[in-house]
């Protein structure tokens, strides 16, 4: 049995068919050259963002990248087979069938982030910080 790459070693991979030094290919993605190195190496998973950055770097998809690495990606159909699986078993009460979905929900909901399609810009570096800044300072 084969071994699948990790997502490091697959954006090591195609950074390096593309020919690009890690040095180039980290201002590519917008990432600091020794972030991209530990990403490439095992000892940092990328974020949604950063992966996305990179993926639009070696004009692939971050799906295309987690496929090669063999990471699925959910789309969903779990979720709905665990609920519609709750909504069916015959030794749970309604109350208890109700109770159980909002817990699982619940539980959903504070786990990751589900990955999204789109794409968000993030926000410039101390934005956040000089929103509150102005807010405190108008009182």
């Amino acid at each position: 049995m084969t071994r699948r790459p990790s997502i490091g070693e697959t954006i090591r991979r195609q950074r390096e068919l593309s020919q690009v030094s890690m040095r180039q290919f980290a201002d590519m993605a917008g990432i600091s050259n020794p972030y991209l190195s530990q990403i490439e190496r095992g000892l940092r998973e990328p974020s949604e963002r950063v992966l996305e950055a990179i993926a639009e770097s070696l004009e692939t998809s971050a799906d295309a990248l987690y496929e090669q690495a063999g990471i699925v990606v959910e789309d969903g159909s779990e979720t709905a087979a665990a609920r519609a699986a709750i909504e069916a078993d015959p030794a749970l009460t309604p109350r208890q069938r109700r109770t159980l979905l909002e817990v699982y929900d619940a539980l959903l909901g504070s786990g990751p982030a589900p990955r999204q399609r789109k794409r968000r810009s993030a926000p410039a570096p101390g934005a956040a910080e000089a929103g509150a800044d102005a807010e405190y300072e108008g009182r």
